[in-house]
């Protein structure tokens, strides 16, 4: 029998172990891989639409939507080309952006929920994040791509400022950083529709974006500390790294607090209170619905 994107949905769900995408495997548990409303809450997907898809009565999925399912499923390069043929889709095209988190990145996510983390695509849209990143920064599933592009956001002016990002800048040295980024991106990208729209509507929108892009900044990513202004407990001051994964174009965005520190026990503040475990674990998925 020709195999379905529902077959294979079944297939990649049923092999997944729950541990793997920062969920706990009760004793008793009858399934073993991912149940499809695990699924579909990863994925940022209804239920019922899961259960079409896997049924052969949604036949149409978006670009989008296996992109998504991809993420959530963890599942390898061809894999994640082999779902988007099944669904009548041309996979991602080589020169564009990529939105794929590497199975390893996720599963290491999954097991770093102590700590704030987000990871970012090269033009710096949040792809994925830990539930303490969710907090701590807020909570980004119901954002649009364009709202969760770190880039757009450090640069927006006057009201287009967003909120959803309350980090107090450090001056140039990110800027800086950034601007360089996207231009590296550009060079390494250069079908990507997107990424070109992006630098285009910052140099029409940001005088200090167009100041630096005209000068040629360059600056690499280096440790800092960083102030994110809470609404619920104040000011939190974090150690920022900026982590790189050789073989795929991705970075990690890690925020660290001192052990018994004051902005600590705020950290544990809001985990608690939004009903995060002290490992990090949360009943909410980590991945965001493209």
């Amino acid at each position: 029998m020709d195999e379905t994107l529902g077959t294979a949905l079944r297939r990649w769900r049923d092999r997944l172990s729950p541990v793997d995408v920062g969920r706990t495997s009760r004793p008793g548990r009858r399934a073993a891989g991912l149940r499809r409303e695990e699924l579909a809450d990863l994925a940022g997907l209804s239920v019922d639409y899961v259960v079409r898809l896997e049924q052969g009565r949604a036949t149409s999925p978006s670009a989008q939507v296996v992109a998504s399912l991809a993420r959530a499923l963890q599942l390898q390069p061809m894999e994640r080309d082999h779902a988007y043929r099944l669904a009548g889709l041309l996979p991602p095209q080589e020169g564009t952006i990529s939105t794929h988190v590497p199975a390893g990145v996720q599963r290491m996510l999954a097991r770093l929920g102590e700590f704030p983390v987000g990871v970012f695509s090269a033009d710096w849209t949040l792809l994925s994040c830990t539930p303490a990143w969710a907090v701590l920064l807020g909570d980004p599933s119901a954002r649009t791509r364009a709202e969760r592009n770190l880039v757009r956001a450090v640069f927006a002016v006057g009201s287009r400022g967003l909120a959803s990002w309350p980090v107090l800048q450090d001056g140039d040295t990110l800027n800086s950083a950034l601007v360089a980024d996207l231009r590296t991106a550009l060079v390494n990208y250069p079908r990507d529709r997107g990424l070109a729209d992006l630098v285009e509507e910052l140099r029409s929108t940001s005088a200090e974006f167009t100041r630096l892009w005209d000068e040629g900044a360059v600056g690499p990513h280096v440790s800092a500390r960083k102030t994110i202004v809470h609404p619920q407990v104040g000011e939190v001051t974090c150690d920022c790294d900026v982590l790189t994964v050789p073989g795929c174009d991705v970075r990690l965005v890690v925020y660290t607090v001192a052990a018994g520190s004051a902005d600590a026990e705020k950290l544990d503040f809001l985990r608690v209170t939004n009903g995060v475990s002290a490992d990090g674990s949360s009943p909410r998925g980590l991945h965001i619905a493209e």
